[in-house]
């Protein structure tokens, strides 16, 4: 799953909008190998908007195809991407993966955790997600680590102006009918003294967002 959160300034917020709606989100839907994207719109936290892509692979996130399609965009796509105030982009694989169907929000959680207790803390999350998901209103979770090579490899390609990542930052995704239900539900479970024991040196970073817009095939 490739995730991105950005912004715009408010003046540019308008054409951003029809530009994802109209042109991007189409534009990756029908890349090999991906399958569905959405957006979305903050409801508490930041940055303001949120996109998911889902993939076969990660891998696809690195092909030659898709490395070329970001290095030659679209005249649409170079004046909107040129006006982001914030850009952070997360090539990630799925590690649990608890979806059910599709929910109007999201709320996203993200941290750090100490490379060698990521298996730890992928048995400490496949015991503590099911019981977060099954609350009323809820409809999946699913977990993500970024996969460095691959996030990297459009500035090794030269094919787009972005910081190379050197963390393997994760991201919870949980996903229901409300806001309010995805929200409490990553405060029972992603409370900082809680991923202290998987080496997590700071309070997780975490966003609640609603659905906007999405395509699949």
């Amino acid at each position: 799953m490739l995730v991105v959160f950005n912004e715009v300034k408010r003046r540019d917020e308008a054409d951003f909008t029809e530009w994802y709606n109209r042109e991007h989100i189409d534009e990756r839907v029908n890349l090999p190998g991906f399958h569905r994207a959405r957006r979305y719109v903050a409801v508490k936290g930041s940055p303001k908007y949120l996109a998911t892509y889902e993939c076969d692979s990660v891998k696809d996130l690195a092909t030659p195809g898709y490395l070329h399609l970001l290095a030659n965009q679209t005249p649409w796509s170079q004046s909107v991407t040129g006006r982001f105030t914030h850009f952070t982009r997360m090539t990630l694989r799925v590690q649990l993966d608890f979806t059910h169907g599709e929910g109007g929000a999201l709320t996203t959680v993200r941290f750090v955790p100490n490379p060698p207790m990521r298996r730890a803390l992928v048995d400490w999350l496949n015991k503590a997600l099911p019981a977060a998901v099954a609350k009323p209103g809820m409809v999946g979770a699913a977990v993500l680590e970024n996969d460095i090579e691959i996030a990297n490899a459009p500035a090794a390609q030269r094919s787009m102006d972005h910081p190379k990542a050197d963390q393997a930052q994760w991201l919870v995704l949980l996903e229901g009918a409300d806001p309010l239900v995805t929200a409490s539900a990553a405060r029972t479970v992603f409370k900082t003294a809680a991923l202290k024991p998987f080496g997590v040196a700071k309070a997780p970073v975490v966003g609640t967002y609603r659905f906007l817009f999405g395509n699949q095939r």
